[in-house]
C-alpha cells in the first residue's frame, strides 16, 4: 500500500491513471452482487476498495478552473494549500509551473470567481537569506520571498496530492507537506541536508486580495507560538470579516527548542527581538508577521512541523482548536485519518470499472470529491451570535450549487445535508432570510433568486419522514421559506428577494427602482423566483398546507409574464418566442436573443460587474428561454410543440449557444426527455462530457463554482439528472455497467445496472448506450425517462436494457414523459 500511495500522489500530476487502475484491478476483488427476493442488492464486495485513490486533485487547476488541490477533510473549514502569484489563484494554486509559490495558507475556497477569497495566514520556509545569510536579510514580503517549484521531466511542477494531503518540492530544495483536521492545519517543512539556519515566516496580513486592516500579532520568544489576526475584505460582497490564527512549531524527530532568533517583520524588514507589531511603525505597509530561526536537527535531516489553528472568534480559540484537534503533532496520523474519512465517504458510491476507460472512473470520483469541499463546516466559529446549531459557511453561491450539488448529496450523504440545512435555518432565524452567497461569515452578492429555497425544499421533499431524527425542525424550515417568499429585505442584493413587486406584479419590471437593491437581472430573477416558489409549493404539499401549495404553485407559473411570443431569433423566423424584459405597465422591452452569448454582436457580458445586463445574468436569452425546470411541458407549448422545441434545442447545440460553464445551461442536454426523445438527451449529455471534461489540469471549461460543476459531471456520468424539490430523477444510461449508492440514513443501497453495457464511445456519439426499457426490482417500470425517489428509499435494483437505437421513446403513453407542473406531474 505504501507503493500504491506513492503512485497515487505522483499520478495525480502525471495522469498515469492506468497504473493505479492496474494495481486495483489485480487485487483479487470480486465485482459481483446478488439481489434478494425483493430486488434489493446486497453487495458482496466493493468494486473500488479505496475510492479516494481514484481522485485527481489537479483537475481544473489552471486556465480558469480555480479548483483547490490542497488538504482538507470533507467540508472542512481549514483548506490548507499552496498560494501562487498566478492571476488565476482564486484557490491559491495554479498548476502552471511558471508561477511562483508565495506561501502555504490555511483557508481557501474551491472554484470561485469574483476577487481572490481567503488565502489567509501564509507560512513560508527559508534555507538561507541573502549573501550573508543573516536574519535581517530575509525577504519576508510576499514578493520578496517567493520561489519557483521544481519541475518534473514532463514539464509539470513537482507537486503531488491525494484527499487530505498535499506536497511540493520547491526550487530551494525544501519539501513541503500539508494535511489538516476541521479547523487546524499541519505543515511539515523538510530542509535540505546541511541547512544551518532553517527559518519560517508567519504572515499575518497577506490574504488573496492584500486587504488586511487592524492587524494584531504577538509571538512568544521561548516557544515560538504566534497569535494574531486581522480584518479582511469579502471577495464577492461589500462586507469585511475578522479572522485569527495560532501557530506552534515542533521538531519532527528532534527537540526543536526555543528559537535561536525571532522577531516581527514589516515588508522586507525583520526586526530582531520584537514580539508584537506595536513595536514597529506600521503605517506605510500592510505586510507584517513573525520570523523565526530554529536550530537544525543535530542528528540528521531537519524537518519542522507547524501546527496552525484558525478561528473567526479569537486567537485564543484558534489555539484551543489546534490543541484539541492535533494535540501531538503526528503528521502521519492526521493524514491517514483524513484519508480514511474521504475513502469512506466516496466509497458510498461504487462503480464497476470493467470495460470503462480508467480516466472516466477518475473523472467520476474526482467530480464527486469536489462536491464535498464546500460549504465548510464552521460550527463553533460563528462570531455573530451564539448557537448550539451547526454553522456552515462558504456558500459561494447557492445559485451555482442548488441545481445539482445537494441532490447528489441526498443520494449518499443526507446526514451532512441535514446539518447544512439546520445551519441555514439558524442563519435565517438570526438574520431574517436564508443565506444566499456567503464567505467567511460575510454576506456576498446574490446572483439569482433566493436560492436557499430549493436547497431546503430538496431536503424536505426527500427526507421529511426522517427530518425529526436528523434534528431538522419542519416548522422552522417552512417559516424560513416563507420569509424569503413574502418579506422584502433591506438589501435584496445580499439576501432574500425583491418580494413586494414580485407579489404585486408577478415579474420584476425593468423600470422600477427601489432603495433596497440594484435594479438589474430582472428576467433572470423572475425565472428564479418562479422556480423558488415552485419548490416552496412542494414543501407545503408535503406538510398538508393545501392553500399554500396552490398559492405558490400558481406563483411559480409567473415565468409566463416575461414570455414574449413576438420576438424572433435574428435570421431564423422559425425560432419565435423568448423570455424578455418588461416594463411595469406591461409593455415589453427588448433584448437581443444573442445577448451575452459568444455570438453577441456587441460582445456583451452578463456577469455581476457588467454595466448593463439587459435583464439577464450569466446567460443569454436563448438559454434562459429554456429555463423553466418545473414546467417544461408548458414551455414546449409556448415554443410551438415538440418538433419546434427539439429544433430549438438542436439549434442551441449546433450553433454553440450551449455553455457548459453556465449553470442555467446544465439541464439543456436532458431536455429532449420532455419531447419524448431521451436518446437525444443521452447523446447530447455524453457529447458534453467528451468535449468539455477530462482529468487534465485544464480539464474544466470554467470555474468549478464550489462543486457545482463537479456534481453536474457526476450526475451525467451516473446517467441521472435531478430536479430539486421533487421525487424524480431524469434517467439516462450510466458510464458504468453498474453504479450503486449507499445511503447511511436510509440504510439502503440502490443499484443501477446497465444490461448489455458495451462501453462508452469516446466522442459521445452513438454507441450501445440508449435506454430501451427499465425494470425496478424485477418489474417493468413505466418510463425510460425518469425514476422515482422511492427506488432509492427502498434500496432497489434498477435494471436498464440498452440499445444502439437513438430513437427510443420514453414509453408507449404520454404518462411516461417526465413530470411537469401544468400536466399534474407533481400531484
Amino acid at each position: 500500500m505504501a507503493l500504491l500511495r506513492r503512485l497515487v500522489t505522483l499520478c495525480t500530476v502525471l495522469a498515469c491513471s492506468n497504473v493505479i487502475a492496474a494495481d486495483v484491478s489485480t487485487s483479487g476483488l470480486s465485482t459481483s452482487a446478488t439481489a434478494s427476493a425483493t430486488g434489493q442488492v446486497t453487495p458482496l464486495s466493493m468494486f473500488i476498495p479505496d475510492a479516494a485513490s481514484r481522485v485527481n486533485l489537479f483537475i481544473g487547476t489552471t486556465n480558469g478552473g480555480h479548483t483547490f488541490p490542497g488538504a482538507t477533510i470533507p467540508h472542512g473549514m481549514v483548506k490548507v494549500g499552496m498560494d501562487t502569484d498566478s492571476p488565476g489563484n482564486h484557490a491559491g494554486y495554479d498548476a502552471n509551473p511558471i508561477f511562483n509559490a508565495t506561501g502555504f495558507s490555511q483557508l481557501h475556497d474551491d472554484g470561485t470567481g469574483g476577487a481572490v477569497p481567503l488565502s489567509l495566514f501564509k507560512l513560508w520556509p527559508f534555507t538561507s537569506c541573502g549573501k550573508g545569510n543573516t536574519f535581517e536579510e530575509c525577504q519576508t514580503s510576499i514578493d520578496g520571498r517567493k520561489a519557483l517549484r521544481k519541475v518534473l521531466h514532463d514539464g509539470s511542477p513537482d507537486d503531488a496530492a491525494e484527499p487530505g494531503y498535499f506536497s511540493s518540492n520547491l526550487s530551494t530544495n525544501i519539501r513541503v507537506e500539508l494535511t489538516s483536521t476541521r479547523r487546524t492545519a499541519l505543515h511539515r517543512y523538510t530542509f535540505p541536508k546541511g541547512t544551518k539556519t532553517p527559518r519560517i515566516v508567519v504572515d499575518i496580513t497577506n490574504d488573496g486580495q492584500q486587504s488586511s486592516t487592524d492587524p494584531e500579532m504577538e509571538l512568544d520568544p521561548d516557544t515560538a507560538r504566534v497569535m494574531g489576526g486581522a480584518h479582511f475584505e469579502a471577495s464577492f460582497g461589500p462586507g469585511r470579516y475578522h479572522a485569527f490564527t495560532c501557530v506552534d512549531f515542533k521538531g519532527d524527530g528532534y527537540d526543536l527548542g526555543a528559537p535561536k532568533e525571532f522577531g516581527a517583520w514589516l515588508g522586507n524588514f525583520p526586526v530582531k527581538q520584537t514580539v508584537t507589531i506595536t513595536q514597529l511603525y506600521t503605517s506605510f505597509t500592510d505586510e507584517l508577521g513573525a520570523l523565526f530561526t530554529f536550530a537544525p536537527n543535530p542528528n540528521g535531516t531537519t524537518a519542522i512541523l507547524a501546527r496552525v489553528g484558525v478561528s473567526f472568534i479569537s486567537p485564543e480559540q484558534a489555539c484551543a482548536n489546534a490543541e484539541e484537534e492535533i494535540p501531538d503533532f503526528d503528521f502521519d496520523v492526521v493524514r491517514s485519518t483524513s484519508r480514511a474519512q474521504w475513502s469512506e465517504l466516496l466509497g458510498r458510491v461504487q462503480v464497476d470499472p470493467s470495460d470503462v476507460d480508467p480516466e472516466i472512473v477518475d473523472l467520476f470520483y474526482s467530480s464527486m470529491y469536489r462536491t464535498h469541499i464546500s460549504p465548510g463546516d464552521y460550527t463553533g466559529e460563528n462570531p455573530r451570535w451564539n448557537s448550539t446549531e451547526p454553522y456552515y459557511d462558504s456558500f459561494y453561491c447557492n445559485w451555482d450549487t442548488y441545481r445539482t450539488l445537494y441532490s447528489f448529496m441526498a443520494l449518499h450523504d443526507p446526514a451532512t445535508f441535514a446539518r447544512v440545512v439546520r445551519g441555514m435555518i439558524n442563519i435565517q432565524q438570526h438574520e431574517g432570510w436564508l443565506p444566499e452567497c456567503r464567505g467567511a461569515t460575510a454576506k456576498h452578492y446574490i446572483q439569482g433568486g433566493s436560492n436557499g429555497d430549493p436547497i431546503l425544499a430538496e431536503f424536505f421533499v426527500k427526507f421529511h419522514e426522517h427530518a425529526a431524527d436528523l434534528s431538522v425542525p419542519a416548522d422552522a424550515l417552512y417559516q424560513a421559506l416563507l420569509a424569503d417568499a413574502e418579506l422584502q429585505p433591506p438589501n435584496w442584493d445580499l439576501q432574500g428577494r425583491q418580494a413586494n413587486i414580485w407579489k404585486s406584479q408577478g415579474y420584476i419590471p425593468s423600470d422600477v427602482w427601489e432603495r433596497s437593491g440594484t435594479n438589474s437581472k430582472q428576467v433572470s430573477r423572475t425565472l428564479e423566483y418562479a422556480f423558488d416558489d415552485f419548490t416552496i409549493s412542494q414543501v407545503a404539499k408535503v406538510l398538508g398546507r393545501t392553500d399554500d401549495a396552490k398559492k405558490y404553485a400558481q406563483r411559480s407559473e409567473n415565468f409566463f409574464n416575461v414570455w414574449n411570443p413576438n420576438v424572433t431569433f435574428p435570421g431564423r423566423k422559425d425560432i419565435t418566442g423568448f423570455m424578455q424584459p418588461r416594463f411595469v405597465n406591461g409593455v415589453f422591452n427588448f433584448t437581443d436573443p444573442r445577448h451575452c452569448s459568444i455570438h453577441d454582436p456587441l460582445q456583451s457580458t452578463c456577469f455581476l460587474n457588467a454595466q448593463n445586463h439587459d435583464g439577464f445574468y450569466e446567460g443569454s436569452p436563448i438559454v434562459y428561454s429554456q429555463y423553466v425546470p418545473h414546467d417544461t411541458a408548458r414551455l414546449i407549448q409556448l415554443q410551438g410543440g415538440r418538433e419546434k422545441f427539439v429544433s430549438r434545442l438542436n439549434f442551441i447545440f449546433d450553433q454553440d449557444y450551449f455553455d457548459s460553464t453556465d449553470e442555467p445551461s446544465q439541464q439543456i442536454p436532458f431536455m429532449y426527455h420532455y419531447a419524448n426523445q431521451p436518446g437525444q438527451s443521452t447523446q447530447r449529455s455524453r457529447q458534453v462530457i467528451a468535449e468539455f471534461y477530462n482529468t487534465s489540469v485544464n480539464g474544466l471549461p470554467g470555474n468549478d463554482d464550489s462543486g457545482a460543476m463537479g456534481s453536474y459531471v457526476a450526475f451525467y456520468l451516473a446517467g441521472l439528472y435531478p430536479l430539486p424539490a421533487t421525487r424524480q430523477f431524469l434517467l439516462s444510461s450510466p458510464y458504468f455497467r453498474e453504479i450503486s449508492f449507499k445511503n447511511p440514513v436510509l440504510n439502503t443501497t440502490t443499484t443501477i445496472r446497465a444490461n448489455g453495457f458495451q462501453g462508452n464511445p469516446k466522442s459521445g456519439t452513438g454507441g450501445h448506450v440508449f435506454v430501451k426499457s427499465v425494470k425496478i426490482d424485477g418489474k417493468s417500470w413505466e418510463s425510460n425517462c425518469f425514476i422515482e425517489w422511492d427506488a432509492f428509499t427502498s434500496g432497489s435494483l434498477i435494471e436498464l436494457e440498452l440499445t444502439s437505437d437513438i430513437n427510443v421513446p420514453c414509453g408507449a403513453t404520454s404518462g411516461t414523459l417526465p413530470p411537469s407542473l401544468s400536466t399534474g406531474g407533481y400531484d
